[in-house]
């Protein structure tokens, strides 16, 4: 972790730790919210440990509450994180060959984490910002989830204090930078504009999964130019 922190610099230092303090008091707010809603405490603090995620958790939270039964809400929870599968792949270069950190680091895969990664281009730089950013968000998020839970019922209505809006705050704030790219932010507004005007039509969760299409233009385009540098670089080789 030391090696970690000196390869990475001040400012991607500094970018961590805000977002880990913006997820705490989304974390929080999740735990505050289960248990205040009856759930029991280790409940919430399970599902952080086991499951850190912290759209998924709260989909499936939500499902529990509003009176659907344990499937309902685990299969909402995957719906939610099947957005993390391309992110796997365009990250999996950071986790290394041994199937142990391979495991570890699929765990901390998040939306932050992915963010922190792709800004990176050095590849020491890119295994440092995974790690460092992966592991201070898991202890982050459980520990806020932890006081929220023991808070419980003092914190009343968490949405009439904004906690809601601390997640997708976060989030806009770690793609803004990308979005100069002309070739990312193309299909991300595509992509937004398919996810938002799926929403009125598709259960919750699902709509999001719709913004994916958005990245069929490119992934063509990637694998009509890959049998075009296998050949160039058989080419070279000879």
């Amino acid at each position: 972790m030391r090696s970690a922190l000196r390869t990475l610099d001040r400012g991607t230092l500094r970018d961590i730790t805000l977002v880990c303090l913006a997820d705490a008091l989304v974390g929080a707010s999740f735990g505050a919210i289960a248990v205040s809603g009856g759930l029991p405490p280790w409940v919430p603090v399970a599902m952080s440990l086991l499951v850190f995620a912290g759209g998924s958790q709260f989909a499936a939270v939500g499902v529990v509450l509003a009176g659907g039964g344990p499937v309902a809400a685990v299969v909402t929870g995957l719906v939610l994180n099947a957005r993390l599968l391309p992110f796997g792949f365009a990250v999996g270069d950071v986790l290394g060959g041994r199937w142990r950190d391979r495991l570890l680091g699929s765990h901390l895969l998040t939306d932050e984490s992915t963010a922190f990664t792709l800004l990176q281009r050095d590849p020491a730089a890119r295994r440092a910002a995974y790690w460092t950013s992966g592991a201070a968000l898991f202890a982050f998020w459980n520990i806020a989830v932890l006081l929220g839970t023991l808070a419980g019922g003092a914190i009343g209505d968490t949405d009439a204090l904004g906690l809601d809006a601390a997640f997708p705050a976060v989030l806009l704030a770690l793609v803004l930078p990308s979005l100069g790219d002309r070739s990312v932010r193309n299909p991300a507004l595509v992509g937004a504009v398919l996810a938002v005007g799926a929403t009125p039509f598709l259960p919750a969760g699902l709509s999001v999964l719709c913004a994916l299409a958005a990245l069929l233009p490119a992934v063509r385009s990637a694998l009509r130019a890959a049998p075009a540098r296998s050949v160039a670089t058989a080419g070279e080789a000879r």
